[in-house]
């Protein structure tokens, strides 16, 4: 009995499946883009990188990742790379998930988490560059 489900569920599943061609990458990756604005993501990201500024310094950064960024050129490359990245079902399931309350709850929520992450992994980046020079062997002038 346990391989009759197994088989019943592996063809529920598979036809339930999109087929992987490149329209249909093109369909989720546009849908998941919908859900999940690029140009929100920024705003939102800006602002709240932007507290871990010195003041003085705000909104020029916000002004850098609002209103200098050219939002249309970064989502047009955005959506072109998930579709080469990723399958139609993948996309779907982003689409989905960030469509979903749970999902745009979640993104609300991510200028905050980078913001908070961002000061150290700046912070990380620069010792492993220092790191680096210094494993580097000096050059004859």
């Amino acid at each position: 009995m346990p391989k009759v489900f197994a088989l019943v569920f592996l063809l529920t599943v598979t036809a339930f499946a999109l087929e992987d061609t490149p329209q249909n990458r093109e369909i989720q990756a546009a849908r998941y883009i919908e859900t999940t604005p690029p140009k929100e993501l920024f705003t939102d990201m800006a602002e709240q990188i932007a507290m871990n500024l010195p003041p003085e310094q705000r909104e020029e950064f916000k002004a850098l990742l609002t209103k200098h960024l050219d939002i249309d050129a970064v989502t047009k490359e955005m959506k072109s790379s998930m579709v080469r990245h990723f399958t139609a079902d993948e996309l779907k399931a982003l689409a989905d998930f960030y469509g979903s309350p749970v999902g745009k709850s979640a993104m609300k929520k991510f200028g905050a988490y980078m913001a908070d992450c961002m000061p150290m992994v700046e912070g990380e980046i620069g010792k492993a560059v220092a790191k680096a020079n210094r494993e580097k062997p000096n050059k004859p002038q």
